[in-house]
């Protein structure tokens, strides 16, 4: 009993550390940009790097969402993610080139209906694909991770050679609606109109699906059988339809992000959907499987480092993400924010 006192300031020390320590990931995205502002002379440079991190980032973060869900709540590691954000592309920018009256009015209420109508093509074909692709090459490997990979590999490589058949081999060049085009200036800085519109988009998405996990029955069903889906169908829910909607849901969210890659790009090829998915696995990774919130802030890590690494040292901007994700794997095998399974 006389040694208590001796013990009350380090237990007093621990209980703090368990209190900060799920707040820290929430830190690294402004401790990042607060180091970006004393890497970079310029304030000007530093701003439009951050807003086309950002915006890079909540694009990956759309892109990802849907496949570390998939991956949480049906363990289904899905290499083919990748085709959705292709064939997203190919169908909104077709779109888009349709409505070309539309996108080269000068009025922003017809360019952002163009738009508009683009996503909801480009959601509802790849969300058709996502059910088709999980009722034939998803399902007959659930809980065999080597054949997922294998399978979903090989279907990315056949839609996206059905990709070429129909769409043509060649790259297609466009240009973002007329009311998106050129930038706005903040503080000396110049920011381009499109990258803060998909940094509104994203944030408002993020916070909806944020919304919907939380404070909804279905959000509160694919959460619970994220943690544990053998209690969830024990309490008579259908877990296997959660299943198939959330991963229809991942695939349409892959083709919306896949339209504003591809406006962000101002180009789209057949592989860009695979080029891309390097960085959706980083994310997935360094947020947590299964962690929408952790997906969040890995997508604007990796976009803010990979801009602000280009512009300090452009050779090192191919490695910066696998040094983010090794550092932070090394400080949290499990991802910054990962969600616990129970045993």
């Amino acid at each position: 009993m006389t040694h208590a006192p001796e013990h009350a300031p380090r237990m007093a020390q621990a209980a703090l550390r368990d209190r900060l320590a799920p707040l820290i990931p929430f830190a690294l995205v402004p401790l990042l940009v607060v180091a970006g502002l004393i890497a970079i002379p310029s304030t000007s440079s530093w701003l439009t790097l951050t807003v086309s991190g950002l915006a890079m980032g909540m694009m990956i973060f759309i892109m990802a969402s849907g496949m570390t869900l998939v991956f949480g709540l049906m363990d289904v590691i899905n290499f083919g993610h990748g085709v959705f954000i292709s064939v997203g592309a190919f169908i909104g920018i077709t779109v888009l080139l349709m409505l070309g009256h539309m996108t080269q009015a000068p009025s922003l209420l017809l360019n952002l209906t163009a738009m508009l109508v683009a996503v909801i093509a480009a959601m509802l074909a790849t969300g058709a694909l996502g059910w088709a692709f999980e009722r034939v090459i998803v399902k007959p490997v659930y809980g065999a991770h080597l054949k997922q990979i294998l399978v979903t590999m090989g279907g990315l490589i056949v839609v996206e050679q059905l990709i070429i058949v129909l769409w043509g081999p060649e790259e297609i060049f466009l240009t973002r609606p007329e009311a998106l085009k050129g930038a706005v200036t903040f503080w000396g800085a110049a920011v381009e109109k499109y990258r803060l519109v998909a940094v509104g988009l994203g944030l408002v998405l993020f916070l909806a699906m944020r919304h919907v996990l939380r404070h909804t029955k279905v959000g509160l069903i694919v959460r619970a059988g994220v943690e544990n889906g053998e209690m969830v169908e024990a309490l008579g829910y259908r877990l296997r339809l959660v299943f198939v909607g959330v991963f229809i849901a991942g695939s349409a969210l892959a083709g919306l992000g896949g339209v504003l890659w591809g406006l962000y790009q101002e180009v789209i090829t057949a592989h860009m959907g695979q080029q891309i998915m390097v960085l959706i696995f980083i994310v997935v990774i360094i947020g947590g499987l299964g962690s929408v919130e952790g997906c969040f802030i890995g997508a604007l890590l990796v976009g803010l480092m990979q801009n602000y690494v280009a512009f300090l040292e452009p050779k090192l901007a191919l490695i910066s993400n696998i040094g983010l994700m090794v550092a932070i794997l090394m400080w949290r095998p499990q991802g910054m924010i990962p969600v616990v399974k129970a045993k």
